[in-house]
């Protein structure tokens, strides 16, 4: 079952399409990651979701009902966390979230049960200072919180890792790896090594469109391209083992930097006992040699340039 469903979403700013002619889905139970440069549509792309946006055409429909502009009736199953959550500073945490459990319904008990429950699992459990002396960590944290309180089936998180530093980073990380299974997540971001950490499906936005989606897995096998790279102690050693006979022929589909090669082939078979007799030939031992695996930013830069 699709959680969320986009299809033939467009929208325009003035004579700017930002979004043209959108469609994707998210599984239930998926980390989605929601990939694309800066300025690429992707919050356009959230608030449309939300219906705080209208969109020119297209239908977004969330756990099958139809997500309609200014009402939110599809939001009961939607936690939302922006890339600047705000909060009334003079709160202490557990406050912020009563208030919040009261404006969505919840009862007084649910609310404390709930609230407790999801302190202990951003990591503030215990904490009773004022919002205001919150780190912007801690407020993301609190924000993941109360983007969770009502049970969301669906819960979008736009850029939130963004602005923090690598420990805020991987804080935040390792509280959307926890709810996986229990909460669908869409997680939009340019951070490309946090997409490859904790999503399992993809989908990158260029255009205003989606250029490529799936899984990590599918994805990668798609664009993968047969490449082995060899590091040497020394420049001297890449420069010999380069201009061997043997390897100079794959010389116009290699890479060069510094101490290391990556040479590039159809055939990986081929390529290995190409290298191996080459090595043997030269007496030269590398340091490393490896198989190149196609990265989530190589696909990026292969898309967006």
């Amino acid at each position: 079952m699709n959680i969320l469903t986009i299809s033939g979403l467009s929208k325009r700013f003035g004579t700017q399409k930002v979004i043209d002619n959108l469609n994707f889905s998210v599984p239930e139970g998926a980390v989605f990651g929601f990939v694309g440069q800066n300025g690429s549509g992707k919050t356009t792309t959230m608030k449309m979701i939300l219906g705080l946006l209208d969109a020119d055409s297209g239908i977004v429909t969330v756990c099958g009902e139809q997500v309609r502009y200014g009402q939110t009736k599809t939001n009961r199953n939607i936690g939302y966390l922006p890339d600047v959550p705000e909060f009334y500073n003079y709160m202490k945490p557990l406050e912020y979230l009563a208030l919040c459990g009261e404006i969505t319904g919840l009862s007084k008990i649910e609310t404390k049960e709930r609230s407790e429950e999801l302190m202990v699992l951003v990591g503030l459990d215990g904490v009773k200072k004022r919002i205001g002396g919150f780190s912007r960590g801690m407020k993301q944290r609190l924000g993941i919180a109360q983007a969770l309180l009502s049970h969301p089936k669906l819960l979008i998180c736009d850029e939130p890792t963004s602005a923090l530093d690598p420990v805020g980073r991987k804080e935040i990380l390792d509280i959307l790896r926890k709810v996986k299974g229990t909460t669908t997540v869409l997680f939009s971001t340019h951070i490309l090594n946090d997409v490859e950490r904790i999503c399992d499906h993809v989908a990158v936005l260029h255009g205003g469109n989606i250029a490529i989606s799936g899984t990590l897995a599918e994805i990668k096998a798609m664009h993968r391209s047969d490449s082995l790279l060899l590091e040497f102690s020394s420049n001297d050693d890449m420069m010999q083992f380069r201009l061997h006979d043997i390897v100079s022929s794959s010389l116009p589909t290699s890479e060069e930097h510094e101490t290391e090669i990556i040479l590039h082939g159809s055939d990986m078979r081929n390529l290995q006992r190409t290298v191996l007799t080459a090595l043997v030939e030269t007496g030269l031992c590398p340091v490393k040699m490896e198989l190149v695996e196609p990265t989530l930013e190589n696909l990026f830069l292969e898309v967006v340039q």
